[in-house]
């Protein structure tokens, strides 16, 4: 990669570069003349936090440049306008990048950086961590169309990155792949808010207190780095080139947290209307502000969240490139959660848990035991279907366009909210075997021992005495259930799907053998018909010949 241009960095987007590519490696396919691509960077220095990159690539023929430089020695150029922020404002970024780069590609001519420095300027100016409290974190990740496409497999989705497995995401362009991962990861409550500042880290710290300290943590608004061609350099090279290993938690650290609270329980599935009492907990602006945890690090509201998922080596990749791939046997590297559209990443099933088939929708997981943890339980199947039938019945309301209440994307996460809020309630009770069960035995076991949970637990979360227990569709069985129960198995086991094929493949059978069976008959008939009449015509004609000579003798 050449880095034709840089800019130093001031508060909150730290450099805004332009990549040319070689015309020996492209990371990007050179078939596709636009696309987008989001991906995180280890920072250059262990105290800051993970570095947001969003790239906006182009392509164009040559010919139509009006100053043609000497490195372009082909038909067409292919560039990229980068910009790194300390602020995971993805799809924001990327409105504004997408604008400028289409621009700047329509001047044709590359050394005319002039719209770059006023995009950094504007980014700077308007960009603060304000927006983190607002939807805008959230803009061109849809959740809709996440529950539309794939239904109630999101939920099978959720649950693999609860438990930390290895993740991979695979799909063609570029821009699906990371809006598809990144819109997953926005069901977790306050994940992309402040859940990944560590999500590209596998480098061990020295201790807790030295990392964590309250002295040595600052606001990303009083931040500032100069950054060098080198630098930005050297940024590749330590996220490719580190093979240290994370510490482990102190097995103290990790004790049952004492005095579990004690809260009755209560229903909250209504069998006769199939609808759950949503009491959503408040955001944590609301209630209090949120403060550095002491043994995630991460900035976390009053009921301990986002969880700790991608701390201490589980890493988040919204996209790899080829030179990455080493990072997914690296032996410091404990799980991720990443996308790839190069076909090698697919192919070596034995270094990922689950293949995500974004296109087909298809999650392809190998090992039994993991299967077994995933098997949706009768509530959780409820918690699906419910989401997915409020989703497809506003689908085709044109007006609203996803952005009312009921069935809408904030909706969306507010359930998957009440579900991770009700999830870690449960497990603080004194009966919480009997109510995780609605979750999954198996699923419930192994989530147990993950560091996330272990993290979360570690620690007292007061606020959460004001979250009711349970699952929140828990109940009982009904006929209902059954049929989800059905559909669900016809629709994804591979048993189920022989079946359902077999089915059809017998329905299509009996109405070709109906068909022939009809023909075969009413050729018979026919025959049968005509035999008849010819044999009645024989009858008659000798008749009438005997009568005819009579008269003649006559």
């Amino acid at each position: 990669i050449k880095w034709d241009q840089y800019f130093i960095v001031t508060s909150v987007v730290l450099v805004s570069v332009i990549l040319a590519f070689s015309h020996k490696k492209r990371l990007l396919c050179v078939s596709l003349r636009t696309d987008t691509v989001y991906f995180h960077l280890p920072p250059l220095d262990g105290q800051q936090k993970c570095v947001y990159g969003v790239s906006c690539y182009r392509q164009m023929e040559a010919k139509v440049l009006k100053v043609r430089e000497a490195d372009i020695t082909r038909e067409t150029v292919q560039k990229s306008v980068c910009v790194l922020s300390r602020l995971p404002l993805f799809g924001l970024i990327q409105a504004k990048l997408q604008l400028i780069t289409h621009a700047y590609f329509e001047e044709k001519d590359f050394s005319q950086i002039s719209i770059l420095k006023e995009l950094y300027d504007h980014m700077n100016r308007s960009l603060s961590c304000t927006a983190l409290e607002g939807s805008q974190i959230y803009l061109g990740l849809s959740a809709r169309d996440l529950i539309l496409h794939f239904k109630h497999k999101v939920l099978i989705l959720f649950k693999l990155i609860l438990l930390e497995k290895k993740i991979l995401f695979y799909v063609t362009p570029v821009k699906r792949l990371v809006e598809t991962l990144m819109t997953v990861l926005s069901l977790f409550p306050g994940i992309i808010e402040h859940g990944l500042a560590d999500s590209s880290h596998y480098q061990p710290r020295r201790s807790i207190s030295e990392d964590f300290s309250s002295a040595e943590i600052k606001s990303a608004d009083e931040e500032s780095l100069s950054m060098s061609t080198t630098d930005i350099t050297n940024i590749s090279k330590d996220l490719l080139d580190s093979e240290c290993e994370w510490e482990t938690l102190e097995p103290h650290v990790m004790d049952e947290m004492e005095g579990k609270v004690d809260i009755t329980h209560l229903n909250t599935f209504d069998t006769d209307s199939g609808l759950p009492i949503t009491v959503q907990p408040q955001s944590a602006t609301g209630q209090g502000m949120l403060s550095s945890g002491l043994v995630s690090g991460l900035q976390e509201d009053q009921y301990g969240l986002p969880l700790a998922v991608f701390t201490k080596g589980y890493l988040c990749m919204p996209y790899m490139a080829l030179q990455q791939h080493h990072l997914l046997s690296d032996i410091s590297v404990r799980g991720f959660v990443a996308g790839a559209t190069n076909i090698l990443f697919r192919q070596q099933r034995h270094l990922s848990d689950a293949i995500v088939d974004v296109d087909e929708a298809r999650i392809q997981i190998h090992d039994p035991e993991l299967r077994k943890m995933l098997y949706l339980s009768t509530a959780d199947l409820r918690f699906a279907d419910y989401l997915v039938k409020h989703v497809t019945e506003n689908k085709e309301d044109v007006f609203l366009d996803g952005t009312g209440w009921e069935g809408g994307d904030e909706w969306i996460r507010a359930q998957f909210g009440l579900y991770v809020h009700s999830l870690l309630s449960s497990a603080l009770q004194q009966d919480h075997e009997r109510l995780l069960a609605d979750y999954g035995t198996a699923f419930t076991s192994a989530w147990k021992i993950t560091h996330n949970y272990r993290v979360w637990i570690s620690n007292k979360h007061p606020a959460m005495a004001n979250i009711t227990p349970g699952h929140p569709f828990q109940g009982q069985y009904s006929v209902a259930d059954v049929k989800i129960r059905l559909s669900h198995s016809m629709q994804n086991s591979e048993r189920g799907k022989k079946f359902g094929n077999a089915v059809m493949s017998t329905s299509r059978s009996v109405v070709q053998t109906g068909k022939a069976v009809g023909q075969s008959v009413g050729g018979a008939l026919t025959v049968a018909k005509s035999a008849m009449s010819s044999w009645f015509s024989m009858l008659a004609q000798p008749t009438a010949a005997v009568s005819a000579s009579s008269q003649s003798a006559d």
